[in-house]
This record gives structure tokens, C-alpha cells and sequence, in this order.
């Protein structure tokens, strides 16, 4: 059984442990301080039932715990309010909807109303789970060979920080439908909170300082955001404890809340949009935004170790290839190896390496291109991969093809989970791609529209931002929507659903949502020391085994006896995740991100 905790609960921020990233090192004890102390009141100021603080000596590491529901993001105030909607009665969709609006306010380097992503939602009337797809799509005038030069090399420029970088976004469709076809409570109601936060404005937290300090000759590039973003049309920034007000995204809001989808994708909003992506040398269409449409799909999944996984399918490559990862590793004993051993990650390494060389050649959008879904997580496919992993020998990525899986056929991101007491669940993962995506506001919206268009391949073989290798089967095409990381998962046992989970970080996120489920199922963790556990990644190309700071060295020296070529690097993820059992919600906000929050009632 899963290690958690039926008889010792305790609440416990998280996120006050967090382990601080920022470039400027001048904000970096006051970043700390302030976020405890402010993710503190708010939790002091509810009025949610909560157990004592009691502690189980077995663990260092204990997650949030809740009688009726819970909410996890990545934001204290998009929390919070999610909270408030389950205790007025909405259901974990009408939560999830809620927060996705609110994080569009208070965490615009990624929350947002121009970009796009995906949702898995367990209804427990219907016992069914369901795959939203509410990816950005190209342009109907995009082309293949958009983003190549005169002599035919890709031109980064084009894809991430030009209009021809943003695709038709997707957010708004994708939240409406969940709401209209899973949800409880109206769209007033639920983008009420949202729109009070950008009217009233919010508190300058160090960490949304620190990211309009790390983004700002991105931001400042466009004259449209200037005055957004910065104080004074643009000659002044923001500091620290200032009010943050955003008048042109409230107005935005709340022509959605009154008309709909037709508030974003037609009228007034539309025309800015299309107009600004024009002007910047875009090719999208006011046509384009009024057809955009969000797709419910089948979810993918998968079986380990007797526990149910479900899976964001194509577009996204993460669904597909969790569970082939899962498939591969089922064959050792991973819980009997240890938990970041040298030999449990060599096997790992080598199976992400397998996996990621199978995504350059298979995956794309399935409206465009067939995806050997059935035989990617085929059981007998992964032990054909196994079988080729030496547990001695790391082998080279450059002796890494993908594999044949036909025959087995018959960087700124933010996710967040919610659970509720009638067992309803969603993990939603929703994007613009890059920090504050193209930067580019569209004009008088106050809608940051995303550079989403860099995840299509814009040359076989050429990587994108995150270092990605694609292919033909990703490539730029009208109407097309780009391949994703992103990954939305939720664990079921015994047909309930006990675990929702999730991560932003471009390619490292189905290794980081991998990694939170090893650690539950194979290591025994409760949420909150899956959660803090070091994390390791290894994408075929670069061939690099990626570590986190933290790594016992011994490990490392074993690692590079077997072959692998070790980095330390920057923090991986940002996982907002629960657990659900008879002993009631578990919850633990990533010490990585300062800002998370979880919290129940």
C-alpha cells in the first residue's frame, strides 16, 4: 500500500521550504522571507478546517491535508480561490475553471487567455475519464518552411519572438468547455475572482518582481506591453509590496464572463488579437480565432504495478510516453534498487533515451498524422526496448534509433490539480509557451499571446527552444497543432482516482511527472517527499543525464563509471499534486516554485 498518512495529518506550506532560483542574487533573501510570511497570512485569514500539526517521525517531508477538497497551484491566490469555489459548492471543474481564469491574473509569465493546454477530468457520475485538448492550432495560412531562411536553416527569431511565434489560442475555448460539459456553477461565477483580482489589482510578490526583472527586454520590446507590465508607459518598473493593477485584461474578462467564448474568439477581442499578430508579421485571421474549437479526446492509458494511469494523448507526447517509460522500468525491480540509486537511475536514463528518440519520429497532432499510440505503450513493445538496456553500460545517444513500434499496433508553464469530496478530479497543465510567452500584448486586451509555434518542428533534425528533437510528423502545417510535453495525469487504484499530478518544464515535464509517480508507487512516498525528492532527466538529445543539486556523490561518480555523461543543472518542474484515500486529500505545492500553494477545507 502507498505510504500516507491515515492516522497523522498535518498542514504544512510547503512552498516555505523552497529552494531559491533567481538570477538576482539582490532579491534572494527577501524573496524567501516575504513568501513565507505572506503564503502564511493567507493561510491564517481562512477559514478552512484543518487538522493539528502533527507530524510522523518516519518522514522529514509532510504533505497539506484536507477533510473535503483541495486545490494545488502554483499560485497562493489562485489557491485560494479555488478553495472558495468548492466550498460554495462547485465541483472540481468549476474549481479548476477558476484558477485557470485567476492564474491568467496573478502568474502572467504563464497563467493566461492567450495560449493553450490540456486537461484530464475524472467525472465520478459517469466513472469516466476524459482528455481536454485545448492546444493553440497554426494559422490556416501557416506552412512548412515558415520559419526557414533563404539557404533553408531555421531562424529562431521567427518562431519564438515574431507574430509568425504565436498560435490561435486555445485557453478560453478549453476552460468554457470543460465548465459547459463537467462543471456546476456559471462562467460569471467562476471568473468573478478573476476579474476583482484584475481590477483591484494584486500585491507585487517578489517572485512575480523577479520574473518582469528576468523577462523585461522581452516585454519592453513591444509597445503594446509596456505600459502593462511596467509603470509610467513603461519607464518605470514595478517593486516589491506595489499594487498591480490590470484594467485592460479585467475589461477583457468580463466580456468573456458575459458573452462566452464569442468575447474572446469574436467581436472586439478577436480583432485586436489578429490585428497585433498581423502587425507584427503574423498570419492569423480573425477566421481563425472564430473556428478554433477544443476537442475532447480518449485519454491514453496504461497499467504499473497494479495501479491505472491516465494520460494526456496526442498532441501532447506526454501520456504516450510516461507509460512507456513505466512499461519499460516495470521490468526491474525499482522499489528493491532504491530510491536515486546510480543503478535505479542508469535504467531510467536509458529509458527516457528510448523513449525521447521514439517521440522525434512518431508524434505529432493525430488529426494530421497516425500515431502508433496502441504500440508505443504496448507491454510487449517496452520489453523489446528493455531488453536492449544494459544495466552496466550506458549506450550512446548517437547509437539510439526509434524503435519499431508498428508491429505492437492492433520553459514557462504552470499546472494545477483539484480534487473534490464527490471524487471528481482534473490536472489541468496550460502554457505560452516560453516566460511570458512572445511577450507581445495583444494591443488594449491585456492578453499576453503565446510563442507556442516554436514547439512544431521548423526543420527535421534542427531542436527547438527546449532542445527537442522533431520530425516530419510534427511539422508546421495550417490548422495544425504543435506537439506538446505537457502532461496531465491522474493514478487510479481500484477504479478511484488517488492521485492527480502534473508539471511545467518543457521537455523535463513527462520525466518530472514520471519521477513523481515512481516515487509513490515504487519508493512507497508520501506526496510530499515525492514532491522534494531530487529529480534527474535525460531527453536522448543532448546526451545528457540531467541532475539536480543534491545528488549523493558517490551516486554520480557510479553514474559515470557506467557511462553516463552527468550535469548538474538549474531546478527541474514545478508539481502540484494530490493524493486521495480514506484518510482524506494529501497535497504538497513544489518547493521549487516560491509562490505555490496548496490548501483544502
Amino acid at each position: 500500500m502507498i505510504k500516507t498518512y491515515f492516522n497523522h495529518y498535518l498542514f504544512v506550506q510547503s512552498s516555505s521550504r523552497h529552494r531559491n532560483q533567481t538570477p538576482l542574487k539582490k532579491v534572494k533573501h527577501l524573496l524567501t522571507l516575504t513568501v513565507i510570511t505572506a503564503i502564511s497570512s493567507v493561510i491564517s485569514q481562512t477559514s478552512f478546517a484543518q487538522t493539528p500539526a502533527i507530524y510522523s517521525s518516519e518522514s522529514i517531508f509532510h504533505p497539506v491535508w484536507a477533510e473535503h477538497g483541495m486545490v494545488a497551484s502554483q499560485e497562493a491566490l489562485a489557491s485560494k480561490i479555488g478553495v472558495e469555489i468548492l466550498q460554495k459548492g462547485g465541483n472540481a471543474v468549476d474549481a479548476g475553471v477558476a484558477v485557470g481564469f485567476a492564474l491568467a491574473v496573478t502568474l502572467p509569465r504563464a497563467g493566461n487567455l492567450g495560449g493553450g493546454g490540456f486537461m484530464m477530468i475524472y467525472d465520478a457520475k459517469k466513472k469516466r475519464t476524459f482528455a481536454l485538448d485545448y492546444r493553440e492550432m497554426a494559422p490556416a495560412k501557416a506552412y512548412k518552411d515558415m520559419y526557414l531562411d533563404k539557404d533553408g536553416n531555421a531562424v529562431e527569431e521567427l518562431s519564438r519572438f515574431h507574430g509568425l511565434a504565436v498560435g490561435v489560442p486555445g485557453t478560453v475555448d478549453g476552460l468554457i468547455t470543460a465548465l459547459e460539459n463537467y462543471g456546476t456553477l456559471d462562467l460569471k461565477t467562476v471568473i468573478a475572482p478573476a476579474i476583482k483580482l484584475a481590477e483591484q489589482g494584486i500585491v507585487v510578490t517578489p517572485d512575480l518582481y523577479t520574473s518582469l526583472q528576468s523577462a523585461k527586454e522581452r516585454l519592453q520590446k513591444w509597445d503594446s506591453s509596456k505600459p502593462v507590465f511596467f509603470k509610467n508607459n513603461g519607464q518605470a518598473d514595478y517593486q516589491i509590496g506595489d499594487k498591480f493593477i490590470q484594467k485592460d485584461l479585467a475589461h477583457s474578462l468580463k466580456l468573456i464572463a458575459e458573452q462566452g467564448r464569442d468575447g474572446f474568439y469574436q467581436g472586439a477581442t478577436a480583432k485586436a488579437i489578429a490585428d497585433s499578430v498581423t502587425a507584427a508579421g503574423g498570419l492569423m485571421s480573425i477566421e481563425d480565432l472564430a473556428s478554433y474549437k477544443a476537442v475532447i479526446r480518449e485519454p491514453v492509458m496504461g497499467n504499473y504495478r497494479g495501479y491505472s494511469i491516465a494520460s494526456m494523448p496526442p498532441p501532447s507526447s506526454g501520456g504516450i510516453h510516461i507509460i512507456q517509460i513505466l512499461n519499460i522500468l516495470e521490468n526491474y525491480r525499482i522499489g528493491a534498487m532504491g530510491h536515486n540509486t546510480a543503478d535505479t537511475i542508469h535504467v531510467m536514463a536509458e529509458a527516457m533515451k528510448l523513449a525521447y528518440a521514439d517521440r522525434a519520429e512518431y508524434l505529432g497532432d493525430p488529426d494530421f498524422v497516425k500515431v502508433p499510440m496502441k504500440g508505443l505503450t504496448s507491454k510487449d513493445y517496452a520489453h523489446s526496448l528493455f531488453e536492449q538496456i544494459s544495466k552496466d553500460k550506458a549506450r550512446p545517444a548517437k547509437d539510439i534509433k526509434h524503435g519499431q513500434p508498428m508491429p505492437y499496433e492492433s520553459d514557462q508553464t504552470t499546472h494545477f490539480s483539484v480534487m473534490d469530496k464527490d471524487g471528481n478530479a482534473i490536472s489541468n497543465t496550460y502554457t505560452l509557451n516560453f516566460s511570458y510567452g512572445t511577450g507581445m500584448v495583444a494591443n488594449g486586451t491585456g492578453i499576453l499571446l503565446n510563442n507556442e509555434m516554436d514547439d512544431f518542428s521548423a526543420k527535421p533534425g534542427v531542436p527547438n527552444g527546449y532542445g527537442l528533437i522533431g520530425g516530419d510528423a510534427n511539422a508546421v502545417a495550417g490548422g495544425k497543432r504543435p506537439l506538446s510535453s505537457m502532461s496531465p495525469t491522474l493514478v487510479f487504484k481500484d477504479g478511484k482516482p488517488i492521485l492527480a499530478t502534473g508539471s511545467p518544464g518543457g521537455s523535463r515535464i513527462i520525466t518530472t511527472t514520471l519521477q513523481i509517480i515512481m516515487n509513490v508507487i515504487d519508493h512507497k512516498m508520501n506526496i510530499a517527499e515525492a514532491t522534494n525528492a531530487v529529480r534527474v532527466h535525460h531527453q536522448w538529445l543532448p546526451d545528457e543525464l540531467r541532475i539536480e543539486k543534491g545528488l549523493n556523490q558517490d551516486t554520480i561518480n557510479l553514474l559515470k563509471a557506467k557511462g553516463q555523461n552527468v550535469v548538474e543543472k538549474e531546478a527541474m518542474g514545478s508539481t502540484q499534486s494530490i493524493m486521495h484515500n480514506e484518510g482524506g486529500f494529501f497535497g504538497a505545492s513544489d518547493p521549487r516554485t516560491p509562490s505555490a500553494l496548496t490548501t483544502g477545507y
